[in-house]
């Protein structure tokens, strides 16, 4: 095989025991007498002895590939890398298995973003950061040394850094990605987990700039997903250290909290010599929060690359544009495009239901919620915002039939299909079994291409429900509600754990479904570039939270966008090469202009 080029073979999904070695007996240098496919024996350090090993040296590469081809569990991939790629990994796990390249640098007193797909290498690249690993540089059957790490970074701006790790003078807090694994690992409330990580006695005021105060003596497995989140941050700022590592920061926070995120982490960064390197899938946030940028690509499981920093802008630009100038690397066969929006034809056509004025209380002294009446038309994508904690699920579950009003009826006879906020998954079953449960259309041409494919789900079908990652989880969640025979679906937060093409898919994937399907849909979200890209019209929510909430009847995309951001006091702009929204930032010349017109959601 070319030095451009690698074999990898997923452990997980090869199974020996239920195929008949296709890969072995097919491979052309096989046929001739050599060991390309091997199996891996008694004395392999990863893997089944009776699973197999590709020699790279031997491979023919991508261009044969046909051990690809005939592997029937998808185990195989042969890929050619950039030819870009000078230099051996900073660090492969082993035979035929991941490889990254690239490290990211963080700089003290300043916030570093990396932005690249879920399973591209920044767990691998945030160890080696922390000194929690070595890279091997590729040599994984030779032992790890800190010295030639330095030898490969001398002259570089990783230097001095990996000189301070090789001399255990770095000190890590990290945040983890998944927030609502927190209550697994910690059994008590919220006020004894902070106070065993406030090491800067900056405590008492995170929990006021995070809004957390009123949950401080509840137990941690009573907190929504939002709550978990701030408390999981508060948790990691708290901590006296030198390298803050911050994965995903907004998954459930609405945008005014995720606002508040971006300034506390700028203002830890700049406070002392802290580096703050931030894994983050929510662009506007990113451009934002972040200083400089890293860009990741690569084939998710396979390898990645994190580029060179670059400015935010340009970072974030290119990854839409799909092509990096400075790699001369396109990592995307077309461009994200946003565009002004204005409602589609179908939009205000045929009226699917009406419901009339709405009210709804959990009791005296608890939360209450009412709704202005309104319409909701065929196929039109409705976005529904506000911040945490006003009543939007409540809407939904008011619709679905969940919860009964207490003033108004809601008597439309429309079959709904609904995703909920937090996704909880405990059956022992398999991917591909519970979605052929929801619809007969299961593994049809017309199922594959309108859900599977646009949902990336074709390589976890094998797989069990519980075992899956909250991204994989979540875009599971979505196709079993594209899945089912309905008129209305309504779908919370579909954006939470997805990655920026994740994202781009699934918004794709809803739309099309409603456009091809006759198919009204509601999606609840937090995420500007999805409700940018997605919604027709909006319903804005507003009150006072976990108090009382309004929803006002559903609005034209830029009069409902003035009226959620101007309650939250944050403007946004259109970049001037891509469209893409842009959070301004506060007290800018150009966020005072555009407060003062009353053009929240960008300057007309």
């Amino acid at each position: 095989m070319a030095d451009d080029s690698i074999a990898v073979v997923d452990l997980d999904r090869c199974q020996p025991d239920r195929c008949s070695y296709e890969c072995s007996n097919y491979c052309p240098p096989n046929r001739t007498g050599k060991e390309c496919i091997t199996l891996r024996g008694e004395d392999a350090d990863v893997g089944e002895p009776d699973q197999i090993h590709i020699s790279e040296e031997i491979c023919l590469g991508e261009t044969c590939g046909i051990c690809v081809e005939k592997c029937p569990f998808d185990a195989i991939e042969i890929i050619n890398l950039p030819s870009e790629l000078e230099e051996d990994p900073v660090h492969r796990y082993g035979d035929n298995a991941f490889a990254l390249y690239g490290l990211p640098v963080p700089e003290p007193g300043s916030v570093t973003g990396i932005l690249g797909p879920n399973g591209i290498g920044k767990t691998t690249a945030v160890r080696a950061l922390a000194g929690e690993m070595i890279p091997n540089l590729g040599q994984w059957s030779e032992e790890a040394n800190w010295d030639a790490v330095l030898d490969r970074y001398r002259g570089s701006e990783l230097q001095n850094y990996i000189r301070r790790v090789m001399d255990g003078d770095v000190t890590v807090a990290r945040k983890p990605q998944y927030v609502d694994q927190i209550p697994k690992q910690f059994d008590g409330n919220t006020r004894q987990l902070l106070e065993r990580t406030d090491e800067r006695g900056a405590l008492d005021e995170l929990v006021d700039r995070l809004s957390i105060r009123a949950v401080l003596d509840q137990n941690i497995d009573n907190l929504s997903g939002g709550e978990l989140q701030r408390v999981a941050l508060a948790a990691t700022l708290a901590r006296d250290a030198d390298f803050y590592f911050l994965d995903e920061i907004t998954p459930y926070l609405d945008i005014g909290q995720r606002v508040t995120a971006a300034r506390l982490i700028q203002e830890l960064a700049e406070d002392g010599d802290r580096s703050m390197l931030v894994v983050e899938h929510d662009l506007a946030v990113l451009d934002l929060l972040a200083d400089t940028l890293h860009v990741a690509y690569g084939e998710p499981g396979a390898y990645g690359v994190v580029t060179s920093p670059k400015s935010t802008k340009n970072g974030i630009n290119e990854y839409l544009n799909g092509y990096l100038n400075n790699e001369n690397m396109r990592i995307r066969p077309s461009a994200i495009e946003f565009e002004e929006h204005a409602p589609r034809e179908s939009a205000k056509g045929t009226p699917l239901l009406d419901y009339p004025d709405l009210e709804h209380s959990y009791g005296e002294g608890e939360f209450s919620l009412s709704v202005e009446g309104g319409t909701i038309y065929h196929s039109e994508v409705l976005g529904i915002v506000g911040p945490n904690g006003i009543g939007k699920s409540t809407l939904a579950q008011l619709f679905t039939g969940d919860l009964e009003p207490d003033n108004g009826e809601l008597d439309f006879l429309v079959d709904i299909a609904y995703k909920p906020q937090y996704i909880q998954i405990d059956q022992p079953m398999r991917v591909d079994t519970f979605l052929s449960s929801i619809t007969d259309d299961f593994g049809s041409s017309y199922w594959n291409t309108e859900v599977a494919q646009p949902l990336q789900l074709e390589r976890i079908m094998e797989q069990q429900l519980t075992d899956l990652s909250g991204g994989e989880r979540q875009r599971v969640a979505i196709a079993a509600c594209l899945s089912e025979d309905a008129d209305l679906y309504l779908l919370d937060e579909p954006s939470a754990h997805l990655d920026v093409e994740q994202r781009v898919r699934a918004t794709s994937a809803i739309r099309r479904y409603a456009e091809n399907h006759d198919a009204t849909v509601m999606v609840i979200d937090h995420d500007i570039y999805m409700i940018d890209l997605l919604a027709d019209r909006l319903m804005v929510f507003d009150g006072e939270p976990a108090v009382e909430g309004h929803a006002s009847t559903p609005q034209e995309m830029r009069a409902g966008m003035n009226d959620f951001l101007a309650d939250l006091e944050v403007t946004f702009r259109r970049d001037e090469r891509t469209g893409r929204p842009r959070i301004n930032k506060p007290g800018s010349q150009l966020d005072r202009k555009q407060k003062r017109e009353g053009e929240y959601y960008y300057a007309p």
